[in-house]
């Protein structure tokens, strides 16, 4: 947990998901926004965007704590402590050579890394798990309707959970391949295991390489109720 000093705990180097990535690095941190101070920005020497000044406290933690872990992984891979810029469409500009995807909630931030001759896209994605009641109340807003026939109402809340979240990963990986943004009806999971792997496939058109029909592999983890999910592109051969 953050120390009495600061508002985040240091960026540590793990992997929580059951298959490594050969040359990716994950950095996460845990943060208290509440005690974020005016002056974090200039102590950890991170650049404050406009849009993220003007912001809640919440907004301003996440940003940082996200920003952090990011630094933290580049400079694992190439010793240089650089951080993601953020361009005009919000999305992380990542420093020449690099693919990477940053995400945070309820006071827990991290970010994947790698070399684009690894990777070609990455997509890392944390949510909170729904409650049940509240996972069948979305399920018709979030599922499709191939996805409703494979609803396992028993299993509602780690479904819906992490049909939402493994979909916005997939969505962090491909936006900078095809630059076109999609929604949840422009995929589905096709099918997912306990031991932690899933498929997706799209749904619709979004470039030459990736039209519908494309399947793509994903996995994710569930620890005290945070389910992660990653979806990463192999670099072409």
């Amino acid at each position: 947990m953050p120390d009495s000093d600061d508002f985040l705990s240091p960026p540590l180097a793990h992997w929580p998901l059951p298959r490594a990535l050969p040359g990716a690095v994950l950095y996460s941190s845990q943060f208290a926004s509440e005690r974020i101070a005016e002056d974090a920005f200039t102590r950890h020497a991170v650049p404050l965007p406009a849009n993220i000044a003007r912001s809640v406290a919440k907004r301003r933690a996440e940003y940082l704590a996200g920003r952090l872990c990011a630094r933290a992984a580049i400079a694992q891979l190439n010793g240089a402590p650089a951080i993601p810029s953020t361009g005009e469409d919000r999305a992380p500009v990542w420093p020449q050579g690099l693919c990477g995807s940053i995400t945070h909630s309820d006071g827990w931030a991290a970010a994947v890394v790698a070399q684009s001759g690894d990777w070609r896209g990455l997509g890392l994605d944390v949510e909170h798990l729904l409650d049940e009641q509240r996972a069948l109340r979305l399920a018709r807003e979030i599922l499709t309707a191939g996805e409703l026939t494979r609803l396992d109402p028993q299993q509602a809340a780690l479904q819906v959970t992490l049909t939402f979240s493994i979909k916005e990963s997939l969505f962090k990986a491909l936006y900078p391949l095809v630059r076109q943004r999609f929604y949840f009806e422009h995929a589905e999971l096709l099918e997912w295991s306990a031991d932690g792997m899933a498929r997706l496939r799209l749904l619709t058109d979004l470039s030459e390489e990736w039209r519908q029909g494309c399947e793509v592999d994903g996995q994710f983890s569930l620890s005290d109720d945070r389910l992660l999910s990653l979806v990463a592109i192999p670099a072409r051969a």
